[in-house]
Protein backbone atom coordinates (compact mmCIF):
# COMPACT_ATOMS: atom_id res chain seq x y z
CA UNK A 1 0.00 0.00 0.00
CA UNK A 2 1.18 3.55 -0.83
CA UNK A 3 0.48 5.86 2.22
CA UNK A 4 1.31 8.94 0.14
CA UNK A 5 -1.12 8.19 -2.53
CA UNK A 6 -3.76 7.83 0.15
CA UNK A 7 -2.93 10.71 2.27
CA UNK A 8 -2.96 12.66 -1.23
CA UNK A 9 -6.28 11.54 -1.97
CA UNK A 10 -7.77 12.54 1.44
CA UNK A 11 -6.21 15.71 1.42
CA UNK A 12 -7.05 17.00 -1.85
CA UNK A 13 -10.83 15.59 -1.52
CA UNK A 14 -10.85 17.93 1.86
CA UNK A 15 -9.92 20.76 0.75
CA UNK A 16 -10.93 20.75 -2.79
CA UNK A 17 -13.99 21.99 -4.66
CA UNK A 18 -16.22 19.26 -3.34
CA UNK A 19 -15.66 20.19 0.17
CA UNK A 20 -15.92 23.72 -0.48
CA UNK A 21 -19.56 23.26 -1.86
CA UNK A 22 -20.95 21.21 0.59
CA UNK A 23 -19.22 23.40 3.61
CA UNK A 24 -21.61 26.05 1.39
CA UNK A 25 -24.60 24.08 1.25
CA UNK A 26 -24.45 23.05 4.86
CA UNK A 27 -24.28 26.79 5.61
CA UNK A 28 -27.25 27.79 4.11
CA UNK A 29 -28.77 24.22 6.47
CA UNK A 30 -26.67 25.69 9.69
CA UNK A 31 -28.79 28.75 9.62
CA UNK A 32 -32.22 26.60 9.40
CA UNK A 33 -31.60 24.31 11.65
CA UNK A 34 -28.52 25.06 13.31
CA UNK A 35 -29.35 28.85 14.15
CA UNK A 36 -33.30 29.10 13.86
CA UNK A 37 -34.55 25.33 14.46
CA UNK A 38 -36.26 24.75 11.20
CA UNK A 39 -36.37 21.45 10.02
CA UNK A 40 -35.00 21.81 6.19
CA UNK A 41 -34.80 18.06 4.87
CA UNK A 42 -34.88 19.01 1.57
CA UNK A 43 -31.54 21.52 0.98
CA UNK A 44 -30.38 19.71 -1.83
CA UNK A 45 -33.98 21.13 -3.65
CA UNK A 46 -32.21 24.73 -3.37
CA UNK A 47 -29.24 23.23 -4.92
CA UNK A 48 -30.84 21.94 -7.76
CA UNK A 49 -33.13 25.09 -8.58
CA UNK A 50 -30.00 27.13 -8.68
CA UNK A 51 -28.20 25.04 -10.67
CA UNK A 52 -30.58 24.45 -13.19
CA UNK A 53 -31.15 28.31 -13.10
CA UNK A 54 -28.11 28.69 -14.23
CA UNK A 55 -28.08 25.89 -16.86
CA UNK A 56 -30.82 26.56 -18.39
CA UNK A 57 -29.97 30.54 -18.67
CA UNK A 58 -26.87 30.10 -19.94
CA UNK A 59 -27.03 26.47 -21.91
CA UNK A 60 -31.07 26.75 -23.39
CA UNK A 61 -31.36 30.21 -23.48
CA UNK A 62 -28.17 31.76 -24.50
CA UNK A 63 -27.60 34.04 -21.40
CA UNK A 64 -24.60 35.49 -19.98
CA UNK A 65 -23.67 34.01 -16.99
CA UNK A 66 -24.05 36.74 -14.69
CA UNK A 67 -27.92 36.27 -15.75
CA UNK A 68 -27.65 32.89 -15.03
CA UNK A 69 -26.35 33.35 -11.52
CA UNK A 70 -29.35 36.18 -10.40
CA UNK A 71 -31.88 32.90 -12.37
CA UNK A 72 -30.73 30.75 -9.63
CA UNK A 73 -30.52 32.74 -6.49
CA UNK A 74 -33.96 34.12 -7.54
CA UNK A 75 -35.58 30.64 -8.24
CA UNK A 76 -34.33 29.77 -4.57
CA UNK A 77 -36.25 33.06 -3.10
CA UNK A 78 -39.34 31.42 -4.94
CA UNK A 79 -38.97 28.20 -3.71
CA UNK A 80 -38.35 29.14 -0.34
CA UNK A 81 -41.85 31.39 -0.21
CA UNK A 82 -43.55 28.51 -2.04
CA UNK A 83 -42.40 26.09 0.65
CA UNK A 84 -42.40 28.36 3.82
CA UNK A 85 -45.82 29.90 3.02
CA UNK A 86 -48.12 27.30 3.57
CA UNK A 87 -45.81 25.68 6.51
CA UNK A 88 -43.97 27.96 8.95
CA UNK A 89 -46.74 28.32 10.84
CA UNK A 90 -47.56 24.95 11.25
CA UNK A 91 -45.63 22.43 13.93
CA UNK A 92 -41.80 22.09 12.52
CA UNK A 93 -42.66 18.40 11.28
CA UNK A 94 -45.01 20.14 8.61
CA UNK A 95 -41.72 22.01 6.93
CA UNK A 96 -39.53 18.92 7.12
CA UNK A 97 -42.00 16.52 5.22
CA UNK A 98 -42.64 19.61 2.66
CA UNK A 99 -39.22 20.14 1.71
CA UNK A 100 -38.25 16.61 1.50
CA UNK A 101 -41.47 16.30 -0.83
CA UNK A 102 -40.08 19.24 -2.97
CA UNK A 103 -36.51 17.91 -2.79
CA UNK A 104 -37.28 14.73 -4.92
CA UNK A 105 -40.39 16.33 -6.62
CA UNK A 106 -38.68 18.77 -8.03
CA UNK A 107 -35.76 15.96 -8.86
CA UNK A 108 -38.26 14.08 -10.91
CA UNK A 109 -40.25 17.08 -12.39
CA UNK A 110 -36.49 18.14 -13.89
CA UNK A 111 -35.66 14.78 -15.87
CA UNK A 112 -38.79 13.91 -16.64
CA UNK A 113 -39.58 14.11 -20.81
CA UNK A 114 -42.13 17.13 -19.99
CA UNK A 115 -38.98 19.29 -19.38
CA UNK A 116 -36.45 17.78 -21.50
CA UNK A 117 -36.78 20.52 -24.23
CA UNK A 118 -35.51 22.69 -21.61
CA UNK A 119 -33.65 21.23 -18.58
CA UNK A 120 -32.37 18.34 -20.78
CA UNK A 121 -34.50 15.65 -18.75
CA UNK A 122 -32.23 12.53 -17.93
CA UNK A 123 -29.03 13.99 -19.77
CA UNK A 124 -28.93 17.35 -17.90
CA UNK A 125 -27.26 19.88 -19.56
CA UNK A 126 -23.13 20.41 -19.94
CA UNK A 127 -20.88 23.18 -21.12
CA UNK A 128 -22.32 26.43 -20.04
CA UNK A 129 -19.23 27.63 -17.71
CA UNK A 130 -16.62 28.46 -20.13
CA UNK A 131 -17.23 32.40 -19.23
CA UNK A 132 -16.49 31.75 -15.56
CA UNK A 133 -13.16 29.56 -16.72
CA UNK A 134 -12.64 32.52 -18.60
CA UNK A 135 -12.11 35.16 -16.13
CA UNK A 136 -9.21 32.38 -14.66
CA UNK A 137 -5.97 34.38 -13.85
CA UNK A 138 -4.25 31.19 -13.47
CA UNK A 139 -1.90 29.99 -16.16
CA UNK A 140 -2.58 26.16 -17.17
CA UNK A 141 -0.41 23.73 -15.24
CA UNK A 142 -0.27 21.69 -11.93
CA UNK A 143 -0.40 23.48 -8.98
CA UNK A 144 0.32 22.89 -5.47
CA UNK A 145 2.62 21.64 -2.29
CA UNK A 146 3.94 18.59 -0.54
CA UNK A 147 0.98 15.53 -1.82
CA UNK A 148 -1.47 18.30 -2.41
CA UNK A 149 -1.65 19.35 -6.11
CA UNK A 150 -4.42 20.59 -8.26
CA UNK A 151 -4.81 21.59 -12.21
CA UNK A 152 -5.26 25.83 -13.12
CA UNK A 153 -8.94 24.87 -13.38
CA UNK A 154 -9.64 22.83 -10.02
CA UNK A 155 -7.13 25.10 -8.19
CA UNK A 156 -9.84 28.41 -9.82
CA UNK A 157 -12.66 26.48 -8.42
CA UNK A 158 -11.66 25.99 -5.35
CA UNK A 159 -10.42 29.58 -5.08
CA UNK A 160 -13.72 30.73 -5.95
CA UNK A 161 -15.69 28.15 -3.69
CA UNK A 162 -13.50 28.99 -0.38
CA UNK A 163 -14.04 32.52 -0.85
CA UNK A 164 -17.49 32.60 -1.03
CA UNK A 165 -17.38 30.07 1.65
CA UNK A 166 -15.06 32.62 3.81
CA UNK A 167 -17.62 35.68 2.59
CA UNK A 168 -20.83 33.73 3.86
CA UNK A 169 -19.29 32.93 7.02
CA UNK A 170 -17.89 36.55 8.03
CA UNK A 171 -21.86 37.73 6.94
CA UNK A 172 -23.69 34.72 8.82
CA UNK A 173 -21.21 35.84 12.07
CA UNK A 174 -22.71 39.56 11.62
CA UNK A 175 -26.18 38.94 11.32
CA UNK A 176 -26.07 35.52 13.77
CA UNK A 177 -24.83 38.31 16.23
CA UNK A 178 -27.62 41.33 15.17
CA UNK A 179 -30.89 41.70 16.63
CA UNK A 180 -32.33 39.79 14.01
CA UNK A 181 -30.14 36.90 15.25
CA UNK A 182 -30.74 37.43 18.82
CA UNK A 183 -34.58 36.42 17.75
CA UNK A 184 -34.12 33.55 15.24
CA UNK A 185 -32.15 32.18 18.38
CA UNK A 186 -34.93 32.62 20.49
CA UNK A 187 -37.03 31.34 18.21
CA UNK A 188 -35.24 27.91 18.24
CA UNK A 189 -35.02 27.71 21.72
CA UNK A 190 -38.74 28.73 22.63
CA UNK A 191 -40.75 30.12 19.81
CA UNK A 192 -43.80 30.85 21.66
CA UNK A 193 -41.71 33.06 24.26
CA UNK A 194 -40.23 35.03 21.63
CA UNK A 195 -43.92 35.61 19.99
CA UNK A 196 -45.04 36.52 23.54
CA UNK A 197 -42.48 39.33 23.27
CA UNK A 198 -44.04 40.83 20.31
CA UNK A 199 -41.61 39.42 17.58
CA UNK A 200 -42.73 38.37 14.40
CA UNK A 201 -41.82 34.53 14.70
CA UNK A 202 -43.39 33.89 11.23
CA UNK A 203 -41.74 36.53 8.98
CA UNK A 204 -38.29 35.84 10.87
CA UNK A 205 -38.25 31.93 10.34
CA UNK A 206 -39.14 33.07 6.57
CA UNK A 207 -36.43 35.08 5.96
CA UNK A 208 -34.22 32.90 7.80
CA UNK A 209 -35.61 30.17 5.27
CA UNK A 210 -34.85 32.54 2.20
CA UNK A 211 -31.38 33.59 2.96
CA UNK A 212 -30.55 29.85 4.04
CA UNK A 213 -31.93 28.37 0.42
CA UNK A 214 -30.43 31.12 -1.24
CA UNK A 215 -26.79 30.03 0.28
CA UNK A 216 -28.00 26.66 -0.80
CA UNK A 217 -28.49 27.38 -4.47
CA UNK A 218 -24.84 29.35 -4.84
CA UNK A 219 -23.61 26.22 -3.71
CA UNK A 220 -25.72 24.12 -6.54
CA UNK A 221 -24.27 26.85 -8.89
CA UNK A 222 -20.85 25.92 -7.64
CA UNK A 223 -20.96 22.73 -8.22
CA UNK A 224 -22.43 23.06 -11.75
CA UNK A 225 -19.50 24.89 -12.35
CA UNK A 226 -17.25 22.89 -11.21
CA UNK A 227 -18.18 19.57 -13.44
CA UNK A 228 -19.81 21.97 -16.05
CA UNK A 229 -22.65 19.85 -16.48
CA UNK A 230 -25.96 19.51 -13.79
CA UNK A 231 -28.06 16.05 -14.31
CA UNK A 232 -31.60 15.76 -11.95
CA UNK A 233 -29.70 12.31 -10.11
CA UNK A 234 -26.46 14.30 -8.95
CA UNK A 235 -29.76 15.93 -6.51
CA UNK A 236 -31.01 13.20 -4.47
CA UNK A 237 -32.32 13.12 -1.44
CA UNK A 238 -29.09 11.60 0.37
CA UNK A 239 -27.26 14.99 -0.32
CA UNK A 240 -29.03 16.59 2.13
CA UNK A 241 -28.65 13.61 4.64
CA UNK A 242 -24.63 13.88 3.74
CA UNK A 243 -25.16 17.73 4.69
CA UNK A 244 -26.80 16.84 7.98
CA UNK A 245 -23.81 14.41 8.73
CA UNK A 246 -21.00 17.07 8.20
CA UNK A 247 -23.17 19.77 10.20
CA UNK A 248 -23.52 17.27 13.34
CA UNK A 249 -19.42 16.24 13.22
CA UNK A 250 -18.42 20.09 13.03
CA UNK A 251 -21.32 21.53 15.30
CA UNK A 252 -24.73 22.75 14.78
CA UNK A 253 -25.08 26.18 15.57
CA UNK A 254 -20.81 26.76 14.67
CA UNK A 255 -20.27 29.16 12.10
CA UNK A 256 -17.24 26.81 11.46
CA UNK A 257 -18.96 23.92 12.20
CA UNK A 258 -19.72 23.20 8.55
CA UNK A 259 -16.86 24.07 7.17
CA UNK A 260 -14.74 21.73 9.77
CA UNK A 261 -17.28 19.11 9.21
CA UNK A 262 -17.02 19.67 5.51
CA UNK A 263 -13.59 18.78 5.61
CA UNK A 264 -13.54 16.10 7.99
CA UNK A 265 -16.10 14.19 6.06
CA UNK A 266 -14.71 14.39 2.86
CA UNK A 267 -10.95 13.71 3.65
CA UNK A 268 -12.23 10.53 5.87
CA UNK A 269 -14.33 9.26 3.51
CA UNK A 270 -11.69 9.59 0.45
CA UNK A 271 -9.06 7.99 3.09
CA UNK A 272 -11.28 5.25 3.91
CA UNK A 273 -11.96 4.32 -0.37
CA UNK A 274 -8.27 4.67 -1.46
CA UNK A 275 -7.48 2.82 1.46
CA UNK A 276 -9.61 -0.12 1.14
CA UNK A 277 -8.96 -0.27 -2.81
CA UNK A 278 -5.59 -0.23 -1.64
CA UNK A 279 -5.77 -3.00 0.84
CA UNK A 280 -7.66 -5.22 -1.86
CA UNK A 281 -5.12 -4.62 -4.78
CA UNK A 282 -2.59 -5.63 -1.85
CA UNK A 283 -3.88 -8.66 -1.06
CA UNK A 284 -4.45 -7.41 2.54
CA UNK A 285 -8.53 -7.58 2.37
CA UNK A 286 -9.45 -10.43 0.42
CA UNK A 287 -11.78 -10.13 -2.61
CA UNK A 288 -14.19 -12.47 -1.30
CA UNK A 289 -14.81 -10.45 2.04
CA UNK A 290 -14.61 -6.66 0.48
CA UNK A 291 -14.71 -6.63 -3.66
CA UNK A 292 -13.80 -3.37 -5.53
CA UNK A 293 -17.37 -2.25 -6.20
CA UNK A 294 -18.58 -3.11 -3.23
CA UNK A 295 -16.17 -0.26 -1.71
CA UNK A 296 -18.55 2.52 -1.80
CA UNK A 297 -20.80 1.15 0.55
CA UNK A 298 -18.38 -0.08 2.86
CA UNK A 299 -17.18 3.67 3.20
CA UNK A 300 -20.29 5.03 4.02
CA UNK A 301 -20.91 2.16 6.84
CA UNK A 302 -17.84 2.90 8.17
CA UNK A 303 -18.41 6.71 8.18
CA UNK A 304 -22.30 5.74 9.93
CA UNK A 305 -20.98 3.80 12.38
CA UNK A 306 -18.08 6.60 13.25
CA UNK A 307 -21.43 9.09 13.43
CA UNK A 308 -23.08 6.91 15.49
CA UNK A 309 -19.96 7.01 18.12
CA UNK A 310 -20.09 10.87 18.07
CA UNK A 311 -23.71 11.12 18.01
CA UNK A 312 -23.50 8.47 21.45
CA UNK A 313 -20.51 10.51 23.11
CA UNK A 314 -20.54 13.97 21.62
CA UNK A 315 -23.87 14.77 19.92
CA UNK A 316 -22.62 18.53 19.92
CA UNK A 317 -20.55 17.47 17.73
CA UNK A 318 -16.27 18.96 17.48
CA UNK A 319 -17.23 22.60 17.79
CA UNK A 320 -20.50 22.83 19.27
CA UNK A 321 -21.98 23.01 22.41
CA UNK A 322 -24.76 20.02 23.49
CA UNK A 323 -27.20 22.71 24.04
CA UNK A 324 -27.19 23.43 20.24
CA UNK A 325 -28.46 20.61 19.28
CA UNK A 326 -31.76 20.99 21.37
CA UNK A 327 -34.90 22.01 19.99
CA UNK A 328 -38.01 23.01 21.68
CA UNK A 329 -40.59 20.97 21.86
CA UNK A 330 -43.54 22.29 19.58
Amino acid sequence: MDISVIVSDALRSGIGPIAAVYALAAMGLNLHFGYTGLLNFGQVGFMLVGGYGLAVTVATWGGPLWLGILAGLASAVVLALLLGLPTLRLRADYLAITTIAAGETLRLFYRSSWAEPVTGGVFGLQRFANEFYALSPIPRGTYGVWLVRFSARDLWVLTVGWTLVAVTGVLLALLVRSPWGRVVRAIREDETAARSLGKNVYACKMQSLVIGGVIGAAAGMLQAIQVQSVNPDSFDPAVTFFLYTLLVLGGAGRILGPVVGSVLFWFVLTFLDSALRQAIDAGYVSPELISTSEVGAVRFALVGLALILLVTFRPQGILGSRKEMLLSGR
